[in-house]
């Protein structure tokens, strides 16, 4: 299934949150693979090895998208992570983006300018498709 497109993991409970990221991601010449819990994400690292990853912080557990980043590092994966929050500020601030090894953090809701921007810094142009 390698249609030049990069891949990109987006692990987020909130299905309306993976609807809207799918259609802005593969909009944008990305191909998406959606996991909605850390376990589902862990097995997708696994399978599709995706060049860059999003995770939503809050799923299971207050903190299981930090979790999951420290899961998905222990593996040796070395792709761009990112970081969805909605908490707001004071838990983004608490969050060691360099201990996690994150390529950064995003409010929700995701300024998609923003966040297209820093996917093309990451992965280079998206494929044509």
């Amino acid at each position: 299934m390698n249609d030049g497109r990069k891949t990109i993991l987006y692990v987020d409970d909130d299905p309306d949150f993976l609807d809207t990221m799918r259609l802005l991601l593969e909009a944008n010449g990305y191909r998406m693979i959606a996991a909605q819990t850390a376990e589902e994400g862990l097995k997708a690292v696994r399978e599709h090895r995706p060049d860059l990853i999003i995770v939503d912080l809050m799923m299971e557990e207050i903190d299981s998208g930090a979790s999951l980043v420290r899961r998905i590092r222990a593996l040796g994966v070395t792709v761009p992570i990112y970081l969805l929050t909605a908490i707001g500020d004071q838990m983004s601030a608490a969050i060691d983006v360099h201990d996690l090894g994150l390529a950064g953090v995003f409010q929700k809701p995701v300024d998609h300018t923003a966040l297209l921007d820093a996917l093309r810094a990451q992965l280079g142009p998206p494929a044509a498709g």
